[in-house]
């Protein structure tokens, strides 16, 4: 049965608000894994923890990070606050990144896809969910080249328990074998590299990223995946080497293509984006 316009509304508002909290969880949750590192070793070191204020995903009150004005509730209303505010500070002026409304438009137009897709239903909110974790991974990857267990792990233990709910359509082999052959592939593909060259290739939250991956589509979506991350990787540090802005080493993130790969998955289905390449799956 379609979904009616109504739904695709709610859901689609839903993850206008979601995409609001995940540009917080962008910025904090790598911040609050270094301190918690920091806190780590000083305790093996039997020093005093160097935490002063607490920091987390709530406290402190969201603010101007140049001038420390706390955001007004009305100052923090999805897009709608950017607008009024023209992209500035209210309080000096400062240019508010346009990632923010852009991280909430794209994640209210995925969730909006799912509930077109599958109306109100426990399918929806199981893919959009999956969506708001493909966002985070890959913003969080991209700004710090660091793929967070605290997501990747309990998105691949969802995807497990969402196929054996069947909230998904893969079935429970497909995803435990898809969990198995995605961590597995990159494993091999990063210890063959290391022996051959002395170097890592790649990190173990990209190994977890796409067992993630296979749980959530299987076994049989894994190849379509890896070959659009790995193309889309291939041109984007193609055209940052001719245009001087790789970082420091020449590496680009690996985690960000995994996760567009994810979304293109979901939104197109495997078949079809082997299709458009002249192949097709057995």
């Amino acid at each position: 049965m379609p979904a009616t316009t109504l739904e695709v509304a709610l859901i689609a508002l839903l993850g206008l608000l979601i995409g609001s909290f995940l540009n917080v969880v962008v910025y904090r949750l790598p911040k609050m894994l270094e301190q918690r590192w920091l806190d780590e070793c000083a305790h093996l070191e039997k020093k005093p923890s160097r935490s002063v204020d607490p920091f987390n995903l709530v406290f402190p009150r969201s603010h101007c990070l140049r001038c420390g004005h706390h955001i007004r509730w009305y100052e923090n209303i999805p897009v709608l606050s950017f607008l009024g505010l023209r992209g500035r500070c209210a309080s000096c002026g400062s240019a508010i990144s346009l990632r923010y409304p852009l991280v909430e438009l794209g994640t209210a137009a995925l969730f909006g896809f799912c509930g077109w897709r599958w109306g109100i239903t426990s399918t929806a909110l199981a893919w959009a969910g999956l969506t708001a974790a493909l966002l985070t991974l890959g913003l969080i990857d991209w700004d710090t080249t660091l793929l967070p267990d605290d997501i990747n792990l309990p998105l691949l233990w969802a995807g497990l328990v969402a196929a054996a709910l069947r909230w998904i359509e893969t079935p429970l082999d497909q995803a435990l074998w898809g969990a198995v052959a995605g961590y597995l592939s990159l494993w091999s593909v990063y210890w063959g590299f290391r022996l051959l060259t002395g170097k890592e290739g790649m990190g173990y939250g990209d190994f977890k990223l796409f067992a993630a991956l296979g749980a959530w589509f299987g076994w049989q979506a894994l190849v379509p995946i890896i070959l659009m991350a790995s193309v889309a990787g291939a041109l984007v540090g193609i055209a940052m080497k001719l245009g001087g802005t790789l970082r420091e080493g020449g590496y680009v993130p690996f985690g960000p293509f995994l996760a567009v790969a994810g979304l293109a998955m979901l939104v197109l289905g495997p078949q079809t984006f082997l299709s458009l390449i002249g192949l097709s799956m057995i």
